[in-house]
């Protein structure tokens, strides 16, 4: 009992110590290492796990890179991935720019990566180029007709300017720029739909790709459509803006007539109502005068038959004037 006792105590002392040293020591990633013929420190390995980083994320693409004949070392892929950035990406983009010949270090890949940006996409892009086609962009020429075009702008991306460099956003936006400019000083859209590759020429030779991280090769012209007639269209709502405004002018002048219309009528009953209060005095002077002697009895009465023979003529008068009229109408 005691010699089995004796036997499995030490046995699992011996598990526990050999799970300890695994547990710090990834052994079976220090034996694919070295049967891949890359030189790693078994201690490299411990003090990797006593920083808290994965081995595994620097082991396994050191092995791919000095397989391809790239000359990468563990401390440069843990710097660079402490610094938080993808390892395995900036591997296959170093290998990928070897076996194409591109003049590609560990620092600048590390550093475009760093950067935010797709070091092996970036990498593919400079060996295919890739196309980036613009949405419908419109333009008016100078006769005012709408020229909508779309182009397929063709571009390499340059490992050189990545870090700093614009995006494809900023190429679309100096391409669409360019188009507007270019439609915009044609003197017809007719001759715009007849060479359109005069916008494609024009626009790369404006030297679009400065500041970027692309290099254009190409602008092609897909596709180019009429829109509506912008000139036309500008000048009918000018006509309406212009009718708006002498109807405006036209109801301000009616208005100040008719202001200018009760000004008047009420002059005129001012006027009239002077008259009525001086022809009120009238009878009163009088009755003073007679009083005062100086208007006869004879001289009153006189007037008074004057008035009555104007009154009786005015009387006649009118009824002559109704006569006529009464013959006009029946003739």
């Amino acid at each position: 009992m005691f010699e089995i006792f004796g036997f499995i105590i030490p046995l699992i002392v011996i598990l526990v110590i050999v799970g300890i040293f695994l547990s710090f020591v990834p052994l079976g990633l220090w034996i694919s290492a070295v049967s891949a013929g890359v030189r790693v420190n078994i201690f490299s390995l411990v003090g990797m796990r006593l920083r808290r980083v994965r081995a595994d994320k620097i082991i396994r693409p050191l092995i791919k890179a000095q397989k391809a004949g790239m000359d990468v070392n563990a401390n440069q892929l843990e710097s660079h991935l402490l610094s938080g950035g993808r390892v395995d990406n900036v591997v296959d983009a170093l290998i990928a720019a070897h076996r194409a010949n591109l003049d590609l270090s560990f620092e600048r890949a590390a550093a475009i990566d760093l950067a935010g940006r797709n070091v092996f996409e970036a990498v593919k892009m400079s060996v295919t180029p890739k196309i980036i086609e613009t949405p419908w962009i419109s333009a008016v020429a100078i006769d005012g007709i709408e020229v909508k075009v779309i182009a397929k702008v063709t571009v390499r991306a340059n490992l050189s300017r990545l870090v700093g460099g614009a995006g494809e956003e900023t190429i679309i936006a100096r391409v669409g720029e360019g188009i507007v400019t270019t439609v915009g000083s044609s003197q017809s859209h007719k001759s715009v739909l007849e060479n359109p590759d005069l916008i494609s020429r024009t626009v790369l030779s404006k030297g679009l790709d400065n500041g970027t991280a692309f290099e254009i090769l190409s602008i092609d012209i897909a596709d180019v459509d009429i829109g509506r007639n912008i000139g036309a269209h500008l000048q009918i709502q000018q006509a309406e803006a212009d009718k708006q405004i002498a109807q405006a002018k036209a109801e301000e002048r009616r208005a100040m007539a008719v202001a200018r219309e009760q000004e008047m009528k009420a002059a005129a009953q001012e006027q009239r109502a002077k008259v009525i209060e001086a022809e009120a005095e009238v009878p009163r002077a009088m009755a003073a005068a007679l009083r005062e002697g100086k208007l006869g009895v004879m001289d009153y009465y006189e007037m008074k038959n004057t008035m009555a023979d104007t009154a009786m003529r005015d009387s006649i008068a009118s009824m002559g004037d109704a006569n006529g009229v009464h013959r006009g109408k029946k003739e």
